[in-house]
């Protein structure tokens, strides 16, 4: 048989496409041939890599599918999910991904590569592969943990009966006694109401059950316990081959993961260099998060409040607000002068964490985001927003105890408040300053360590790829 050629499929979102051009890479990198399949607006996220790449030698390209997002309603040019206009269109933008299985169909035929890598929100993928016998592998772009527990409350929904929003369950059956509130859930798996999105998560639950397997980026002494009980008592196969952003150790790539930063990378690294080590706090949510105008005032205060020195990434407000940032304290940037960086858009996130400053993350926990958080070895103060980032924090501040949470309450997609300036500025200074903090920064330094031992020759993550790739040629051997 010749080279193996695997096929990679992610969900049209930042967070998605990120790490799944990593792992194309990591196959390419193993002498596969890697073929990334996007939209065309969603091009410009894989070209420079894929051409860096084919420069090299490695065998990686893109393809393109026609996104029909028109067709269901969308506004033109609405490719990626942070592009769609309001909550309500979401399940349009399923929708047009849904439509996408008759195209990704004929692309099978024409290739008829030896494995699909395809997403977890497109579980139809798992039927569109079975029509060619391809193994269709499922991508998760979140923890070991999160999806133990999801399965979990969707057999038992301890929240059910639950007489008060604010009382905490314990998620049953777990390694730990992990608790969460009924309003840290997503509204869909609180309620025994059918939702579109109820819908579509089911699916994602089934595809997995009947795929080949699942590709973690994850690591398996980040989280061993729930890696053991996600094979042996939910008894779904899976690999872990991250952290992925890890593979990325030249500083180009570091710094144009996703998009080009909107500060240059070397003026952002010149302010880092004349701090002190551990002596920055860097702020940033991800690229899907977003705040009630209220809560990013409270933030400004809170950050200033803490007295920490600071690097801010505020995301370009959408162009309703005409760019206005009127909730931003009076004075406040005049008065954290030298003290502070405030950057508007995308940061290059994976060299500022490595940077010695950093001595704290303040973060939504998204996956990704914790992924990067972990292998630099930098506490966290964790402040979830929506998704599994509820579960993901669990992780951190109960499992690995490498952060301390501000007491976000409430699963909101958009428009998230309720955390107050006082909250903010005392978990910053917890995990910055004192006995606590010591104990703290050297867990997370020994799970960095860890982390990288994981991705090098004979790793547990290293290990771990070799041994699904030689099961894919086997599967095509035969």
């Amino acid at each position: 048989m010749g080279e193996l050629h695997v096929l990679f499929f992610p969900m049209m979102a930042q967070g998605h496409m990120i790490p799944t051009l990593d792992l194309a890479k990591l196959f390419a990198s193993r002498g596969v041939k890697a073929t990334l399949i996007t939209t065309p607006l969603n091009q410009p996220v894989f070209s420079k890599a894929v051409d860096k790449y084919t420069q090299l030698g490695f065998q990686i390209q893109i393809r393109l599918l026609e996104f029909p997002g028109v067709e269901v309603g969308l506004p033109e040019g609405c490719q990626r999910t942070d592009q769609i206009p309001s909550d309500d269109a979401i399940p349009s933008f399923f929708n047009a991904c849904a439509m996408l299985q008759h195209p990704l169909e004929l692309l099978l035929q024409e290739l008829r590569p030896h494995c699909l890598v395809a997403d977890m929100f497109f579980p139809w993928a798992t039927q569109a592969a079975a029509k060619f016998d391809i193994p269709r592998l499922v991508f998760h772009g979140s923890s070991y943990l999160a999806l133990c527990a999801t399965h979990t409350l969707r057999h038992h929904n301890p929240f059910i009966n639950a007489t008060s929003d604010s009382q905490l369950y314990t998620i049953p059956n777990l390694p730990h006694q992990l608790q969460l509130t009924r309003l840290q859930v997503s509204p869909f798996q609180r309620s025994e109401v059918e939702a579109p999105h109820t819908e579509i998560l089911k699916r994602v639950m089934e595809a997995e059950d009947i795929s080949y397997g699942v590709i973690y980026n994850s690591f398996y002494e980040l989280e061993p316990d729930y890696a053991e009980h996600y094979k042996n008592v939910i008894g779904i196969r899976a690999w872990s081959v991250g952290p992925l952003s890890l593979y990325n150790r030249e500083l180009e790539d570091k710094a144009e993961r996703g998009k080009k930063s909107s500060i240059d990378e070397h003026e952002c690294l010149k302010w880092l260099d004349s701090k002190k080590p551990n002596s920055v706090v860097y702020i940033c949510f991800g690229s899907t998060a977003t705040f009630a105008p209220s809560q990013l005032h409270e933030m400004a205060m809170g950050i200033e409040a803490s007295g920490v020195e600071f690097v801010w990434v505020i995301r370009n407000k959408r162009e309703e607000d005409n760019g206005s940032e009127k909730w931003m304290p009076e004075g406040f940037e005049e008065r954290t002068k030298g003290k502070g960086l405030i950057i508007r858009g995308w940061a290059p996130q994976v060299l500022i964490l490595d940077h010695e400053a950093i001595g704290a993350f303040v973060t939504h926990c998204g996956w990704n985001s914790t992924l990067e958080g972990v292998s630099a070895g930098v506490p966290m103060v964790t402040w979830p927003v929506f998704a599994e980032q509820f579960l993901n924090e669990k992780l951190i501040t109960d499992v690995l105890r490498t952060g301390i949470g501000v007491g976000s309450k409430e699963w909101k997609r958009s428009n998230s408040d309720g955390v107050k300036r006082e909250a903010i500025a005392e978990a910053i200074k917890k995990v910055m300053i004192g006995e606590e903090s010591k104990e703290i920064r050297s867990r997370a330094k020994t799970m960095k360590d860890k982390a990288r031992k994981a991705i090098e020759e004979g790793g547990s993550s290293n290990l771990d790829l070799t041994s699904l790739l030689d099961e894919l040629r086997a599967y095509h051997a035969k």
